[in-house]
C-alpha cells in the first residue's frame, strides 16, 4: 500500500487527512471540532472499522452503547454494527480511523463533501444514495 500525502477532505467542520486509500484499507486522521455535525447513524455492509484516539474525546455509539474514545483508547466496529460519532466535549477530538477492506475510500468522502458543503440544507436523498452505493447503510 502506498501512503497518501497532504490529502485532506473537509466535510462541513470535519477534517479527514488520508494516509492510505487502497483496496486493502482506508486509513485517515478524523478531526471533529466540539459539537460539530457528524454522520448520521449507519452501518457498513462490507467493511470493519477501527478507531484509535489521538487527542480530545470522541463519543462513539455502537449498537446503542456509548464509548468515550480518548488518546490511547481504541474501539473495533464490526461490519453491520450501527454506529455514529459525536464530539460532546469542549475542544477538538482526533482519532485514527482504519476501514478494512478499503471499500469505503477517499472517493466516498469527496462525494459526501460535495453534497454537504453547500449553502443551505444538504440533499439528504442524494447523500443516502451515495452512502448506499459505497456500502454504508443509513438507519
Amino acid at each position: 500500500m502506498e501512503a497518501v500525502r497532504n490529502d485532506i477532505v473537509r466535510i462541513g467542520q470535519l477534517e479527514l487527512r488520508f494516509l492510505i486509500s487502497e483496496v486493502g484499507a482506508t486509513v485517515f486522521e478524523f478531526t471533529v471540532p466540539s459539537r460539530a455535525r457528524v454522520p448520521a447513524p449507519h452501518n457498513h455492509r462490507d467493511a470493519d472499522e477501527f478507531l484509535y484516539g489521538l487527542e480530545g474525546a470522541l463519543t462513539v455509539i455502537v449498537d446503542g452503547q456509548m464509548h468515550e474514545i480518548r488518546a490511547g483508547d481504541a474501539i473495533f466496529i464490526p461490519r453491520g454494527a450501527v454506529h455514529h460519532h459525536e464530539n460532546l466535549h469542549d475542544g477538538t477530538a482526533k482519532v485514527l480511523a482504519t476501514i478494512t477492506p478499503g471499500t469505503i475510500g477517499r472517493r466516498y468522502f469527496e462525494e459526501i463533501a460535495e453534497v454537504v458543503n453547500v449553502p443551505g440544507k444538504p440533499d439528504l436523498a442524494n447523500a443516502n444514495e451515495i452512502m448506499l452505493r459505497h456500502g454504508l447503510v443509513p438507519v
